[in-house]
């Protein structure tokens, strides 16, 4: 085996590795991914109006599961923030789509970013 299949291979080798790690981390916790889609898909196919009323309905208590879910998250802070970074994006986009993210809180969030940056 010349220098160059000994590259190809080993560069084959390297991508099977990063491949099976990408597959790995996002089986990682198939329940989470799992219920993220699910609340991502029922934000995505929302309508605003629909949102408009959950929020000035008044909360009602969370269901058994949705406590346990909650619970899970609050005792495992690397599924959390895999929750939370699954999830943000696309809420936080149909909220401002939907007129639901404030000035004031749009305001906040640039004043914070804006000073962990300096």
């Amino acid at each position: 085996m010349g220098p160059t299949q000994a590259s190809k291979c080993f560069c084959l080798y390297e991508l099977t590795l990063t491949l099976l790690y990408l597959s790995a981390a996002n089986a990682q916790y198939p329940i989470m991914d799992a219920i993220a889609k699910n609340i991502i898909q029922k934000y995505q196919t929302s309508s605003c109006e629909q949102l408009y009323q959950q929020k000035a309905e008044k909360q009602q208590p969370s269901s058994e599961d949705e406590q346990k879910a909650t619970g899970l998250l609050r005792g495992d802070p690397q599924m959390r923030q895999a929750f939370i970074c699954k999830i943000a994006a696309p809420i936080a986009n149909k909220l401002f789509d939907c007129g639901l993210f404030h000035d004031r809180t749009l305001r906040t969030l640039f004043r914070s970013a804006w000073k962990e940056s300096l």
